[in-house]
């Protein structure tokens, strides 16, 4: 399988063996090298090495501690539809600007279809979103604006499907 790196310049080649370092990281990125080293079948010099050269690819990005948003008071999460104002790069270049400043949006997908963004906006409670609600409006001219709220979070996971059988 080829990946690109982040900057495109040169294809990333990789095998099964890095689809399952992959694989392991996605679901335990604390594993220690040795027992990452296990899992995939490699001692731990070449499993590390392999690591190393999946970071400098682009293809791991981070490693991030997963918090339970209601275990730490942000027990809202609202999906936002957002159809543009107009469709100019000054419109864009606002938009993008815009949505960098807030933490509680979480994800920001450009969209085919009815809407031209999707949110993921994470908050306290009602008040708070409604806050944010008014700003983001303020700041930003939009056609419209949809609130969409999550009743609940029946699954969510990091993971991606990554094929770690075939060679």
């Amino acid at each position: 399988m080829t990946l690109s790196n982040p900057d495109r310049t040169r294809p990333v080649t990789f095998d099964r063996i890095d689809r399952k370092i992959l694989f392991e990281l996605m679901r335990d990125a604390t594993l220690p090298v040795a027992q990452l080293a296990e899992r995939v079948g490699l001692s731990q010099t070449p499993c590390w090495k392999r690591v190393q050269k999946l970071e400098a690819a682009g293809v791991i990005t981070g490693r991030v501690a997963l918090v339970d948003p209601a275990a730490i008071g942000l027990g809202l999460t609202v999906f936002v539809e957002i159809e543009a104002a107009d469709h100019t790069p000054e419109w864009r270049s606002a938009f993008a600007g815009v949505v960098a400043d807030y933490p509680a949006i979480q994800e920001v997908h450009r969209m085919a279809g009815e809407v031209d963004y999707l949110l993921k906006v994470v908050v306290s409670g009602m008040a708070a979103y409604d806050a944010f609600y008014l700003d983001l409006t303020q700041r930003l001219p939009c056609r419209n604006v949809t609130s969409k709220f999550s009743m609940e979070r029946m699954k969510a996971t990091t993971s991606l499907p990554i094929d770690t059988e075939t060679a």
